[in-house]
């Protein structure tokens, strides 16, 4: 099997991103149900072999200009694009929905702006969705909330997006299906003799050149393979390789497990120790939890810290910040972050897991789970 296809069938938890070019019909206006017809066979045969998949979608801008009667204009203005998405997002959908329906998978709409994926307590709030609903046995549907933001608070792109989606959700791959099959040395469809590149280690100043100059116009929709690398640097930062591929093909996934032609680009660590090191070494924390030596004891074999353990909370600090842990004796045992603020933490410090809700009228769970933690000090 190839460099791309083994790392499509070892990934646990895949992200595919997959623009308007692909799904949209461009004759008619209309979804291209034959394409989503392949690709949803696609989703659901990974999905049979325990495989987890979440989609990033574009296309609701495109469904709803026909829908809305603007399929005449070159441009749109902003209010009319944010039109266009909120009358779109139904048919784009429906369009999902139907295609995945016949192999007994649901779909569910998730739609973020840039804040939720850079602010950590919104960052927390999706991912807990997303995990809810892989949990559930359903495809997270994302896509950027086009309704309300505006240019200056945009992703930018649907690669940038997905990269961010990669990284909240802990994937393993993202999936970047594209208008050309990978990287090449130089842009294949002027220089002949450009080389196609399997697999990208590093991504260099020589690998970020490509893409910018001679590789600049590949790829769906406006973004290019600039975007694209970018994108994979934000997915390598967080452990996940990236795979870069064309999408036109029927069935793109079992072309890439068939050995059609792709780009993957490795990933630095596993999502699980970029995400610790994240924690560890690039967040600013907020506060402090003094626990007992039980809970000391349970951190460093990996368990939560449950507020039972919690002697004493220092903050200010809002959910979702990051705080460090320190055992009775002063030591810091660990960095992570909380999925209470410091005024509830000093409420419910001490407390049986049994008794949160009681006490704030709600629980999220442990002060910090396992796997937002980063032991040792």
């Amino acid at each position: 099997m190839s460099v791309s296809g083994e790392a499509l069938a070892r990934a646990r938890r895949v992200v595919f991103k997959v623009g308007s070019a692909l799904l949209v019909d461009a004759a008619t206006g209309a979804p291209d149900r034959a394409w989503l017809t392949a690709f949803c066979a696609d989703v659901a045969r990974l999905r049979a072999r325990g495989q987890q998949v979440v989609v990033v979608s574009s296309g609701a801008v495109a469904l709803g200009r026909r829908r809305l009667g603007l399929t005449g204009r070159k441009s749109l203005t902003l209010p009319e694009k944010q039109a266009a998405a909120a009358a779109g997002q139904s048919v784009l959908m429906r369009a999902w929905e139907e295609t995945l329906e016949p192999h007994g998978i649901g779909a569910a709409q998730i739609l973020l702006t840039r804040d939720d994926t850079e602010v950590r307590r919104r960052w927390l709030n999706a991912r807990a969705t997303a995990e809810t609903l892989i949990a559930l046995n359903v495809v997270p549907v994302v896509n950027e909330n086009d309704t309300v933001v505006t240019e200056e608070i945009r992703y930018g792109d649907n690669d940038r997006l997905a990269a961010r989606v990669a990284q909240m959700v802990g994937a393993d791959l993202l999936v970047l299906l594209s208008d050309i099959d990978g990287l090449y040395t130089a842009d294949p469809r002027r220089d002949p003799s450009a080389t196609h590149i399997d697999r990208v280690s590093e991504i260099t100043p020589e690998i970020a050149g490509m893409a910018e100059g001679a590789n600049a116009s590949a790829g769906v929709g406006t973004g290019g393979m600039a975007t694209k690398i970018a994108a994979a640097r934000i997915a390598r930062a967080a452990g996940c390789a990236t795979l870069i591929t064309l999408g036109s093909r029927p069935a793109p996934l079992q072309a890439i497990e068939d050995g059609a032609p792709a780009t993957v680009i490795e990933a630095g660590a596993s999502p699980a120790a970029a995400y610790k090191a994240w924690i560890a070494g690039s967040l600013a924390p907020q506060g402090w939890l003094t626990v007992d030596a039980g809970a000391a004891a349970a951190l460093a074999s990996g368990k939560s810290l449950l507020c039972a353990g919690i002697r004493a909370v220092e903050g200010p600090f809002d959910k979702g910040d990051a705080v460090r842990v320190r055992d009775e004796t002063g030591r810091e045992v660990a960095r992570g972050l909380v999925r209470y603020d410091s005024a509830d933490a000093h409420r419910i410090a001490g407390l049986r897991s049994d008794a949160i809700e009681a006490e704030l009228g709600f629980t999220e769970g442990p002060m910090i789970h396992a796997d937002d933690l980063a032991v040792g000090g």
